[in-house]
């Protein structure tokens, strides 16, 4: 495993960095693995309404549905709470000179982006997680 997820974390799903770039895109890698960013309002599930469940795109585990997100105009999707709130990991981030919730796949460990609180928001949790599009995959409401 690179530097960002040590090997002392206790995930499910173990795999080597090989195995992960192998099955991710370039892309895919650089936010699921190494906590990158996709740049704001390029996502492809940024301001979709579908209906359905939100899954991690390296491991497949249930994170978000539909009737949790909401419209943030931040330019990541946004939900106000996960699914299960066991299948998501919150961990300090004190990188790029700022202290945030980084919010990771607690099955698998990758990157998935952030939760801010007190915003505003009208939503029952008060709280945004903004989510990266690429580290998601909705699969829609039958």
């Amino acid at each position: 495993m690179n530097d960002q997820f040590p090997a002392t974390t206790a995930y499910r799903i173990h795999k080597s960095d090989k195995e992960w770039r192998d099955q991710l895109s370039p892309a895919e890698y650089a936010v699921l693995r190494q906590a990158g960013t996709e740049r704001a309002f390029t996502g492809e599930y940024t301001d979709t309404e579908t209906e359905g469940v939100y899954s991690c795109r390296a491991c497949g585990v249930e994170l978000f549905r539909s009737k949790q997100k909401f419209h943030s105009h931040c330019g990541w999707p946004s939900f106000y709470e996960p699914s299960e709130a066991d299948n998501v990991e919150l961990i300090e981030d004190r990188s790029h000179g700022m202290v945030r919730t980084e919010v990771r796949c607690k099955n698998c460990g990758s990157h998935l982006g952030h939760v801010f609180e007190g915003e505003g928001y009208p939503t029952p949790t008060d709280q945004r997680y903004c989510i990266n599009s690429i580290s998601l995959r909705l699969t829609p409401q039958d």
